[in-house]
C-alpha cells in the first residue's frame, strides 16, 4: 500500500514541529519521574510502598484529568488545549521549589500530580491534533512519526535523571542518616532535593517557548472545528457504536500496562539471571529503549508501504515469542559486549521493546480513525486514560514475583530459591512474564480484528 500523499502539508509544518516537541517533553518527564521512586525512598527514608505514591500520583492524574481535557478542547479547540497543558505543567514544576524549601514529600506528590495533569492534557490534545493535520490516509503514519520523538525524550529523561538527580544522592544509608545531627541531615536533604528541582524547573523554559509559539499563532481552521454543537449524549452514542474505539481503549490499557511493567522489572530480571549489578542492569534498559526508538523510526517509514494494523499484528506475534523466550530460554552467556554479558533470555527481553515500538500510536490511530470527528476529543481522552494500565498491570507482575503460586507451574524447571537481596527467584521472575504474553495477545487480537481489508484492484 504505497501513497504519495504528503504526511504533513506544508501549511501545518510549523505546528507539527512544535507538537512533536511536546511529545518529547512528556516522554522526558515520564522517564525522569520513574527515578523519583528510589530517590525519594532514600531522601525521605520512606518505605517502598510510600515512595510508590509517586507513580500513583502520576498515573492517577492521567485517569482523572484526561476527561476534563477532552471537554476543554471540545469547546475551545486544540490550540487552547496545548496552551492549557503547558501552563499546568509549569505550575506543577514550580511547586517543586516550595517542596524543596519545606523538604516536604507530600508537597512533591501534589506537584507531581499537577505536572502529570499537564502531561495528560497535552497527550489528550496533541494526539488527535496530529491526526487532524492532514489527510486521513496518512494519519496513522503521521502520528507514528510524531511519536518517534516521545522515546527520544524518554532517553533524555533517563540521562537527566542519572546525571542530575541520582548522581547527587548522598551515599549515606538510612541507618547512617538517622544517626546524623539534624543540621547535617537537613543540609544533605536540601542538596539532594535542589537537584531534583533543577531539571523540572529548567524545563519550564522549553515549555514557555512552545507556549508562546501557540499563543501568538493564529488559530487554524482545525481549531475552529473544535466548537461543535453536538451534545455529550450524541458523542457518547457515537463512541458506543464504534467497536474499534472501545476495543482500542481495552487494547491500549493492556499495551501501556505491559510496557511499564516489563521495563519496571527488566533490571531485577537481568540482575537475577546474569548476576549483574544494578548499574549494569540499567544498561540493558538503555539498549532496549534504543531498540524501541530505532524500530519506531523504521516502522514509520515502512507504513508508507504496509498496512499499519497488519504490521502491528506481526509485531505483537513477535512480542509474544519474545515473552516466551524470557520465560523459557536459558541464561547461559552467549557473548559479552565490554563488561556486559548477554544470554538468549536477556536478548529476548531486550527484543521485546523493539516489537512494542509501533503499538501505542498505531492503536491510537486505528481507534480514532474513521469515526465521526465530533467524537475525536472525547475518544482521545479515553485512549489517554488507558495509560492507567501502567498502575494496574505492574502490581499484577509484582504479585507473581512475590508469590508465584499457580503461575510457578508454568516454569517448574527453574530455580525457586528466593534471592534475599532481590526478594525474587528465577522461577517467579520468569513466571511473571506470562503477563506480557496475555497483554500482547490482546493487542494481536485487536490488530487482526480491525485490519483494513484490501479493496479489489488496490495497489498493495
Amino acid at each position: 500500500m504505497k501513497t504519495d500523499t504528503p504526511v504533513v502539508p506544508k501549511k501545518y509544518l510549523a505546528v507539527f514541529i512544535m507538537l512533536t516537541s511536546c511529545f518529547a517533553l512528556w516522554g522526558l518527564l515520564n522517564n525522569m519521574t520513574d527515578n523519583l521512586v528510589p530517590s525519594f525512598q532514600k531522601i525521605f527514608m520512606t518505605s517502598q510502598s510510600t515512595a510508590g505514591f509517586v507513580q500513583i500520583s502520576f498515573y492517577g492524574a492521567y485517569s482523572v484529568i484526561a476527561i476534563f481535557a477532552s471537554l476543554l478542547i471540545q469547546k475551545a479547540g486544540y490550540r487552547v488545549g496545548v496552551l492549557f497543558g503547558l501552563g499546568v505543567y509549569v505550575i506543577g514544576a514550580l511547586l517543586y521549589v516550595p517542596a524543596c524549601v519545606l523538604q516536604s514529600f507530600w508537597t512533591y506528590i501534589v506537584g507531581i500530580f499537577v505536572v502529570a495533569g499537564g502531561c495528560a492534557v497535552l497527550e489528550t490534545t496533541c494526539n488527535p491534533y496530529v491526526l487532524a493535520l492532514g489527510d486521513e490516509e496518512t494519519a496513522v503514519r503521521r502520528l507514528n512519526f510524531a511519536q518517534m520523538f516521545n522515546p527520544l525524550g524518554s532517553l533524555a529523561g533517563i540521562v537527566l535523571a542519572q546525571q542530575l538527580i541520582l548522581a547527587n544522592l548522598n551515599p549515606a544509608t538510612t541507618e547512617e542518616r538517622m544517626a546524623m545531627p539534624a543540621e547535617e541531615l537537613t543540609a544533605i536533604v536540601h542538596h539532594e532535593l535542589f537537584w531534583v528541582c533543577v531539571p523540572y524547573v529548567g524545563l519550564c523554559a522549553i515549555a514557555a517557548a512552545i507556549w508562546f509559539f501557540f499563543f501568538f499563532r493564529k488559530p487554524t481552521e482545525i481549531d475552529h472545528v473544535a466548537a461543535e454543537k453536538s451534545n455529550l449524549g450524541e458523542i457518547l452514542s457515537i463512541l458506543a457504536h464504534s467497536p474499534k474505539w472501545y476495543c482500542g481503549v481495552v487494547a491500549q490499557v493492556f499495551y501501556v500496562g505491559v510496557q511499564i511493567a516489563a521495563w519496571t522489572w527488566m533490571n531485577v530480571y537481568c540482575q537475577k539471571e546474569l548476576g549483574v549489578t544494578p548499574a549494569q542492569g540499567a544498561s540493558y534498559y538503555l539498549i532496549a529503549l534504543s531498540l524501541f526508538i530505532a524500530c519506531r523510526w523504521l516502522c514509520t517509514f515502512l507504513m508508507k508501504y504496509f498496512e499499519p494494523a497488519k504490521m502491528m499484528a506481526l509485531f505483537a506475534f513477535g512480542a509474544i515469542l519474545s515473552s516466551f523466550g524470557v520465560m523459557y530460554l536459558r541464561s547461559d552467556v552467549v557473548f559479552t559486549v565490554g563488561s556486559l554479558p548477554f544470554s538468549w533470555n536477556v536478548i529476548a527481553l531486550c527484543s521485546m521493546s523493539g516489537f512494542m515500538s509501533l503499538m501505542f500510536p498505531t492503536i491510537y490511530g486505528i481507534g480514532l480513525g474513521g469515526i465521526d470527528p465530533r467524537a475525536h476529543k472525547l475518544g482521545a481522552a479515553g485512549l489517554i486514560m488507558a495509560i492507567v494500565g501502567g498502575a494496574l498491570l505492574t502490581p499484577w507482575m509484582a504479585s507473581i514475583i512475590d508469590a508465584p503460586g499457580f503461575w510457578a507451574k508454568l516454569v517448574p524447571m527453574f530455580d525457586a530459591a528466593v534471592d534475599t537481596n532481590l526478594h525474587a527467584s528465577s522461577q517467579s521472575l520468569r513466571a511473571s512474564f506470562i503477563v506480557p504474553v496475555i497483554c500482547f495477545a490482546v493487542v494481536l487480537a485487536y490488530a487482526l480484528a480491525f485490519r483494513r481489508k484490501a479493496k479489489p484492484g488496490a495497489d498493495r
